[in-house]
């Protein structure tokens, strides 16, 4: 019998700054050549792992362990990162931590560099890896000129560098817009088919990592393993919405009709679906009786214009190009589009961290080209999509009232406002930890409330959910829908095409800088020459609604919607 390439037995962990362990009675054994999942919710102890496999833990978060940890055969502890590094590769979900090069080339080639693969040899590599990623035409970037979803590439592209036996991806979707995702994971498949190496994949986006076959599912819930089972196991039953994990939505669509949802059904993919004539008349029939009452929401006087906007990072390049649109007061919108589109860019012109070359900026009908970057931000709150780049307190309380306290706001009212927004990201109790301690998600969620403490007239969100499971997912949006219902405006850039679906009436599309659409969501993601174009995806309602016969899958889609703000909330 083929021994296991990884294995807890008995396994617990606790750092040195918690009083209780992160894990607990962790058994878990991954062979070669599987596909594994681990998923779970923020803190449910699912990063913890991987930092055990690839020696992060113990060598540089140190801590207690009891139990044993094999990887390769080798006891982990006895081990080093470096000698691990040549079992397991791992791509983090905070990129930026993993840069070494000054190039993108250098970085892809920094592990062969260190074996002293011959330069020409090591070129060719290069070469391939990065062609395989799409990204051979950075190389001469830096890391940090890269979009999010580019600079996840270069950690792919680095990782397939070596001949690893295990390849561990710390929620690799994180940062890239849906057709990128879905190609992210091909590509994974595809390594894995070539390699025969394991592949374990820590991720909330459970729909689109299923967008390949996975062998199984670790369902991770407050340092346990609460579920170990093949994919259609675990998806026929519930234990997905009870550990704070959103399913996918084809199967929430199925509950929705009365269809329950078995292994038969082979509820793997969308596409995997066998669907008999009797289900497919209940999902119809469902469909006929939530068609009525689709509403648009009215809004108030213009809040955001602009007008012709064109700017480029260098002279002979524009990032954006002729940009017009106006937002409302009281309005969800979302923007969205492939990586590099544009968009994170839009929100930096907005913001003033950059000028335009031409066009303009209204607020109220003022042009405020002269307002210097605190005037706006007086208005426009900006939540950053990499929270390293705005954390700038060692603590999390102190983090998140530091504007208030700049404002000269009274304390009592200082910490009622601190406590509320805490309370609401998820965080208050946390509130006296040091934020180098908390993961790459709960650092989001603190960025998120240093903002929303502030309560601008215009926030501003890139990527307001990556790295959030469901359950928090669920709060900051909620908090954000009633911020949205008492009047204030939220501008989202957003790769999460549910989110968009479900919180937001309108989406702006961007692609190559220019501005595609300005339509309501539902219609973004069932029009396939737009869909094309924007480097999204379809969703799988709209696959759904088409395998039942429905010839109008935007007004099913928006049945779904709907039916989940209502029944659901």
């Amino acid at each position: 019998m083929t021994s296991p390439v990884i294995s807890f037995k008995d396994y617990g962990f606790q750092y040195m700054a918690q009083a209780e362990p992160t894990l607990k009675n962790i058994n878990l054994d991954i062979y070669p050549g599987e596909k594994v999942l681990i998923a779970g919710t923020s803190g449910s102890g699912k990063s913890t792992i991987g930092n055990c496999i690839n020696g992060l833990i113990p060598f540089a978060y140190p801590g207690k362990s009891t139990g044993t940890l094999t990887v390769d055969g080798v006891e982990a502890e006895k081990s080093s990162i470096f000698e691990l590094s040549h079992t397991v590769g791992t791509v983090l979900q905070d990129t930026d931590g993993q840069f070494i090069g000054l190039t993108v080339g250098e970085d892809i080639a920094f592990a062969q560099e260190n074996e002293c693969v011959l330069q020409d040899e090591m070129k060719q590599m290069v070469k391939r890896v990065s062609e395989l990623v799409d990204i051979d035409h950075h190389l001469e970037y830096s890391p940090q000129e890269l979009s999010g979803g580019q600079k996840q590439r270069v950690s792919l592209a680095g990782v397939m560098v070596e001949a690893v036996k295990v390849l561990l991806f710390d929620e690799p979707l994180a940062n890239l817009d849906p057709a990128a995702g879905r190609s992210t994971i091909e590509l994974i498949d595809m390594v894995h088919e070539r390699t025969g190496a394991a592949v374990v994949i820590i991720e909330h986006r459970l729909e689109d990592v299923l967008w390949r076959s996975m062998d199984r599912i670790i369902l991770m819930n407050e340092g346990e393993i609460v579920a170990d089972m093949p994919v259609a196991k675990l998806l026929a039953g519930n234990l997905l919405l009870q550990h704070g994990i959103r399913e996918p939505l084809y199967l929430t669509a199925l509950r929705y009709a009365g269809i329950e949802i078995s292994e038969a059904l082979h509820p793997e993919h969308v596409d995997s679906l066998v669907l008999g004539a009797e289900d497919k008349e209940k999902v119809l029939n469902w469909y006929q009786e939530q068609k009525a009452g689709i509403r648009t929401g009215q809004y108030g006087q213009e809040l955001l214009r602009v007008e012709n906007l064109k700017f480029g990072y260098t002279p002979d390049k524009y990032n954006l190009q002729d940009v017009n649109f106006t937002i409302h007061k009281g309005e969800m919108v979302s923007i969205v589009g492939r990586n590099g589109a544009g968009k994170s860019t839009l929100a930096k012109l907005i913001c003033g961290f950059e000028k335009p070359v031409s066009g303009a900026i209204y607020m109220e009908g003022r042009d405020i080209e002269k307002d210097t970057i605190k005037e706006r931000a007086e208005r426009i709150g900006y939540v950053m999509q990499n929270p390293n780049q705005m954390i700038s307190k060692p603590m999390i309380w102190d983090e998140v009232e530091m504007a208030l306290v700049q404002s000269g706001m009274p304390k009592e009212e200082r910490t009622k406002r601190v406590e509320e927004t805490l309370k609401v990201c998820g965080l208050y109790s946390f509130r006296n930890w040091p934020v180098s301690a908390l993961s790459f998600g709960q650092k989001k969620r603190v960025t998120i409330a240093s903002i929303l403490v502030q309560r601008p007239q215009i926030i501003i969100l890139d990527e307001p959910t990556a790295g959030q499971d469901y359950h928090h997912y669920t709060e900051i949006m909620d908090f954000l829908k009633k911020l949205n219902e008492k009047g204030y405006t939220i501008l989202m850039i957003t790769h999460d095409m549910h989110l968009m679906l479900e919180y937001t009436e309108r989406a702006i599309v961007f692609s190559e800088g220019r501005m595609l659409a300005d339509t309501t969501a539902a219609h973004v993601l069932n029009d396939p020459k737009l869909v094309q174009a924007a480097n999204l995806k379809e969703t799988s309602l709209y696959t759904l609604s088409l395998a039942c016969g429905i010839k109008e899958p935007q007004t099913f889609t928006e049945c779904f919607i709907g039916y989940e703000k209502k029944e659901v909330r």
